[in-house]
């Protein structure tokens, strides 16, 4: 059988193989919608998959088109739009965690120093290094007791839910009271000669030390194909690291999680201290919250909620969601963080029925969130007086955060506002779109329990969301 350029040409747009999003929308009618919706999630490659959609006016209840809307979905971390939406709503844009630091005694001689871990995701090494150098030019050489506490927040530091596999890596980090680099540290890997172990080092040597190498990955001849794996080991410190890799393989870079984030917070500050001449005779780490008197001589504090939103929306950060998500549990006085996020989303009009969340970020492969929950989430914000604040929060389609490879050179950049989500055989995509004559269309599209390439799966949903662009009544 001859097959033609007809019939190629026929498939590509039956069956949107490699088929670039068009640079230009033809305006269309709200009628067709439907059908244009249905014609893409019908296609053979997504028989085996679930799709869930919501598409509405901003300001109308009355859905545009609606597919499993009211059912449950795994939305990846675009269920951080619910954690940022009610720590916006209840805290407000100006929120900012603190961190006290007390002392006992006076320069040159403190009897005591504790510092008071309250989760903030944004200290540094060197936030730590400007308290010691304020310490020293105060007169402080010697500290008799340096404490610090690490039991404010009050979820488990290793989530419950979580991927054993997702637990090694930056992603799957602990999320304590004491966070410095956002627990996470770099793990730089270089072939040698053929034959020989790969080179596993860290710029940070306190950070590595907490881990023991098991090094069986090896070096091998030009144009071997790269296997390079690594495998935890259940309740052992121990990262195992198998594989081949070519040596004309450029170093590749991971970022790895801390295991004990407050051992290397407490030894990053004892460091600070003894690089400006200041003596520390012993160090405790408190992992219950005490209440001690003192002297409150400094404050750190983290960027303001609306930038903490940024940061946690644009690329997908989840170790900000999770902070938010104990933070508020703590504020709203609930017999869990979770029951927290419920009440406040209740306040934006989001149904308790909607959504069954089971960590913040979105994680967790146990978490249930309906398309209903994120269209409720962000008509609720658009009524709120702190509307502005949390669209700037959210990508920007083909300029930053998680959408700037998306949606490029079509009429939707720099005019979609959007939260992704993704895992192995989930794709989501939930936000704005302001429409040419001034209207607003929200929506939720999500795929779930897909063999298709996460490729396949967003230029799907791209395809989708372009419809949206200038609905016109006919």
């Amino acid at each position: 059988m001859t097959i033609t350029m007809k019939w190629i040409l026929s498939a590509i747009a039956t069956l949107g193989i490699l088929a670039p999003l068009p640079t230009v929308a033809a305006p269309l009618c709200r009628t067709e919608l439907p059908g244009a919706i249905t014609r893409i999630i019908n296609r053979p490659e997504w028989e085996r998959s679930r799709w869930g959609l919501l598409i509405q006016p901003l300001d109308d209840d009355t859905p545009l088109y609606n597919h499993q809307g009211t059912a449950y979905f795994n939305p990846a971390s675009s269920a951080k739009l619910l954690t940022t939406a009610a720590a916006l709503h209840h805290f407000g844009p100006d929120y900012r965690i603190l961190t006290p630091i007390q002392i006992t005694g006076r320069p040159p001689r403190l009897q005591t120093l504790r510092l008071i871990g309250k989760g903030d995701p944004t200290l540094t090494p060197q936030d730590l290094q400007t308290f010691a150098q304020y310490l020293g030019e105060q007169g402080v050489t010697e500290i008799d007791r340096l404490i610090v506490e690490d039991g404010y927040l009050p979820g488990p530091a290793t989530h419950p839910t979580w991927e054993f596999s997702d637990l090694y890596f930056y992603y799957g980090m602990v999320v304590n009271s004491l966070i410095l680099n956002e627990n996470s540290f770099p793990l730089t890997i270089t072939p040698q000669q053929p034959g020989q172990p790969v080179a596993i080092t860290s710029e940070d040597g306190l950070a590595l030390a907490q881990w023991e190498i098991e090094n069986q990955a090896r070096s091998a001849p030009p144009e071997t194909p790269y296997s390079l794996q690594m495998t935890g080991r259940v309740g052992e410190p121990v990262l195992a690291f198998r594989g081949r890799f070519p040596v004309d393989t450029a170093p590749r870079q991971w970022r790895m999680a801390l295991r004990d984030p407050g051992a290397y917070f407490l030894a990053q500050l004892e460091q600070s201290l003894q690089a400006e001449g200041i003596t520390v005779q012993s160090t405790q780490i408190d992992r219950t919250p005490q209440r001690h008197k003192g002297k409150e001589t400094f404050l750190l504090q983290s960027p303001p909620l609306s930038q903490l939103l940024q940061d946690t929306n644009q690329p997908s950060n989840n170790l900000y969601a999770e902070v938010l998500l104990q933070t508020l549990g703590l504020g709203v006085g609930q017999e869990s963080s979770l029951s927290a996020l419920t009440v406040i989303l209740s306040q934006l009009g989001v149904e308790a029925d909607t959504h069954q969340l089971r960590d913040g970020s979105g994680l967790s492969r146990h978490n249930l969130l309906s398309p209903l929950a994120l269209v409720q989430t962000l008509q609720g914000m658009e009524t709120t007086p702190h509307r502005e604040v949390f669209r700037a929060s959210l990508p920007v389609a083909g300029v930053s955060g998680t959408l700037q490879g998306r949606f490029q050179d079509t009429p939707l950049a720099g005019v979609l506002l959007a939260k992704t989500g993704t895992m192995t055989g989930v794709s989501t995509l939930a936000g704005y779109v302001d429409q040419p004559d001034g209207s607003t269309v929200v929506f939720s599209i999500m795929v779930n329990q897909s063999e298709q390439a996460i490729s396949r799966q967003r230029a799907a949903i791209d395809e989708i969301v372009l419809l949206l662009w200038n609905l016109q009544d006919c």
